[in-house]
């Protein structure tokens, strides 16, 4: 059962009717290769202000649009943190975006001088984390991501702070596709993410809500209309959508950089599944920075009316198909006199 730090935290990501649209700009390397094709410079030679100026640029711009939004700590909160809505969650991404990568696949690390005791300490309603994994890793990887993912859970169980994981698959190292940041692989297979994600859902991790990706490929998707096609596909959905249920865990979808109308799909698809909103990024910034930066009126244009309507457009999809997330009710009926919930509430 959560408790109630963890409660609140999901309650501030989610809008007043119980759904979770969130935007992600924490994204580090993709941001760095917007502005560098947008510059026509190389990734590595992009400076730390013009990272700083566009996460700004999509505070500013965004953020009245949203139930909440993602944050990384070294570019996003010393940019807008002094803009971020009262009324707009705080998530707050933990893992490094620089992974080991090894022939068995990658093991994930925090972000250097940073912490689940930090993003408590400053304000965050939620801690992010991303770990890639796939099952048929080698064992010390997964041990390695296991770990990870364990580790930061009991962090946030003493911080009483919500978890938030994200679960990627990807490539091995010298297969085709390989990458470091997320590209959606067009043949990747739904056990991989199926499998994960029963993994990651049991109690011993401690996670209060899901980010995941499609189990198939956006742009590979039928339409949703009732063809034999459709409710094969529905049925990878709902393998998801079973394991969160019995798990007790919402769960949201991410973008991966898919078209609108691609992502579009997907929710239509992870909704019937139980998915109770998204938490995308790319999908609905992206070709904003990538047209138009350095000019920063411009992408504030652009972003104000190409990248509202696009999250305006996946709100609207949501509030009409998604199911409702409520907070459950604390236990208060055992509170009989004063000093009986100061005396029970206490750290783990």
């Amino acid at each position: 059962m959560l408790t109630l730090g963890k409660t609140r935290g999901l309650a501030r990501l989610a809008n007043k009717q119980g759904h979770f649209c969130m935007v992600a700009l924490d994204q580090r390397p993709p941001l760095f290769e917007a502005i560098a094709a947008a510059r026509g410079i190389d990734k590595a030679q992009v400076p730390f202000s013009d990272v700083i100026t566009a996460k700004r640029l999509l505070v500013e711009n965004l953020s009245p649009h949203c139930s909440s939004m993602l944050f990384d700590p070294n570019y996003a909160i010393p940019a807008a943190i002094d803009i971020l809505p009262a009324d707009c969650g705080l998530i707050v991404t933990l893992e490094d975006h620089r992974t080991e990568e090894t022939e068995g696949g990658r093991k994930s690390k925090v972000i250097a001088d940073w912490s689940v005791e930090k993003i408590r300490r400053l304000g965050g309603d939620a801690v992010k984390v991303l770990a890639w994994y796939r099952p048929d890793a080698s064992p010390d990887v997964l041990e390695h991501q296991k770990n990870f993912v364990r580790q930061i859970g009991e962090d946030c169980k003493r911080f009483d702070i919500a978890y938030v994981l994200e679960l990627l698959v990807f490539p091995f190292l010298g297969q085709a596709g390989h990458t470091g940041d997320y590209v959606e692989s067009p043949t990747k297979l739904p056990e991989l993410v199926i499998d994960s994600v029963r993994e990651f859902a049991k109690p011993e991790y401690g996670v209060d809500l899901l980010k995941l990706e499609s189990p198939l490929a956006a742009n590979s998707l039928p339409a949703r209309d009732g063809s034999e096609a459709s409710k094969a596909v529905q049925k990878e959905f709902d393998a998801v959508g079973k394991i969160c249920a019995d798990a007790g865990i919402p769960w949201v979808l991410l973008s991966g950089g898919a078209a609108p109308e691609k992502f579009e799909l997907v929710l239509d698809y992870a909704y019937a599944a139980g998915a109770g909103g998204f938490l995308a990024g790319r999908t609905i910034w992206l070709n904003s920075i990538r047209s138009h930066f350095p000019d920063t009126e411009a992408v504030g244009k652009s972003l104000a009316q190409e990248g509202v309507a696009v999250l305006d457009s996946l709100s609207r999809l949501t509030a009409a198909k998604a199911p409702r997330w409520k907070a459950p009710a604390p236990a208060f009926h055992v509170i009989k006199s004063e000093g009986d919930f100061a005396q029970s509430y206490t750290a783990a």
